[in-house]
């Protein structure tokens, strides 16, 4: 079978690989499709290198834009792409504009969509992310479910068919990197000046968090109240605000460039705490045992809050040093994210689609 996978952003990457090795050693015929939503190098290009993905067969080169105008560009460049390339099925991951556009114009050509991570929810309809969502999961043919929480929004939309709890393509992708974080830990602490469980790590990049002044300047007072050093690696687009916003950054905050994947892993399991606004690195801190604080107020993770690891605080710096001061729970006994397979899985079930097509 001849499988487009189509990636745009930095979060897509890391979970396009195990599921690109999977659908490869399943003996299909991948086509990688970048849409060059996240086009820095340290966003993109290095991921590839890193995550060892094969480099793209088309790049679409986009780039930045208003959500219309990405997605319309998006749309357009996607379709020639498959025009071209005649596949199978299609596969999207995740929830960016680039997810939208591809399952859009496969669905009107009548190819099959898959979607990883489909089924989330966070129902706060104000972010972009969750619009991308719902619609992507309503006009694909399989679902692949990280949770059964994934499984149970669908189904009470009236989604049933096509759908599979498959686990977490990031578990996988954490489990495969895990061996490599001790030896990586000594360098970095080094070149940064911090101590294991001495220092909070800190993201924000989302629009909410980002495009109000007022919401940014709280998150900043919020990061310079913690009682630890911050290492804070900073999307470019967020630092422009900053420096637009005349914002100070400083006291024990510590903004470096950004990193890549084995290094935020890295940071994240040696973290006293993460303090952070993106859906990922929320399951990834608590995947690593890191007690996470959410600049938001809803989550399309509810595992990580059910069990007492994240806290949910939107722009308050008051409820931030709260949560970060507080002691989490036991860890649950089971991890509701999978077994370490969900990539095996998905690329077993892409072998049905001739059948249904």
């Amino acid at each position: 079978m001849k499988i487009v996978s189509v990636v745009g952003a930095r979060p897509q990457f890391i979970k396009l690989a195990p599921v690109s090795r999977a659908i490869r050693a399943a003996g299909h015929h991948e086509i990688i499709v970048h849409t060059g939503q996240h086009y820095d190098e340290r966003m993109s290009g290095a991921f590839f290198v890193e995550l060892d993905i094969p480099q793209p067969d088309h790049n679409l080169g986009i780039g930045s834009g208003r959500h219309g105008e990405q997605t319309g560009h998006m749309l357009a460049a996607i379709e020639d792409a498959l025009l071209r390339e005649r596949p199978d099925g299609l596969v999207v991951f995740g929830d960016t504009n680039s997810t939208l556009a591809a399952a859009l114009a496969a669905v009107k050509l009548h190819i099959p969509v898959g979607h990883v991570e489909a089924g989330l929810r966070s129902f706060d309809r104000k972010m972009p992310e969750e619009i991308n969502r719902v619609v992507t999961d309503h006009v694909a043919s399989q679902l692949y479910c990280p949770t059964q929480a994934a499984v149970d929004h669908l189904k009470d939309e009236g989604v049933t068919s096509g759908v599979h709890l498959t686990g977490d393509v990031m578990f996988d992708m954490l489990l495969s990197m895990r061996p490599r974080l001790e030896q990586r830990e000594r360098d970095l602490l080094r070149q940064f000046g911090v101590t294991a469980g001495a220092f909070t790590l800190a993201t924000v990049h989302r629009a909410a968090s980002t495009d109000d002044p007022e919401a940014l300047s709280r998150i900043m007072d919020g990061l310079q109240r913690l009682e630890s050093a911050v290492v804070f690696p900073i999307h470019p687009r967020t630092r422009k605000l900053i420096d637009q916003y005349g914002l100070h950054v400083g006291g024990q905050i510590q903004v470096v460039e950004p990193l890549g994947y084995l290094d935020m892993l890295t940071l994240t399991a040696s973290a006293f705490r993460v303090v952070t606004d993106s859906g990922g690195v929320q399951k990834e801190a608590f995947l690593l045992g890191t007690p996470c604080v959410t600049l938001r107020d809803s989550t399309e993770w509810p595992e990580t809050i059910n069990a007492g690891w994240n806290t949910l605080v939107a722009f308050d710096p008051d409820a931030m040093l709260a949560a970060w001061r507080a002691e989490p729970p036991d860890r649950p006994i089971v991890n509701p994210y999978g077994e370490g397979d969900a990539a095996q899985r998905i690329a077993a079930l892409l072998s049905a689609w001739p059948a249904t097509r």
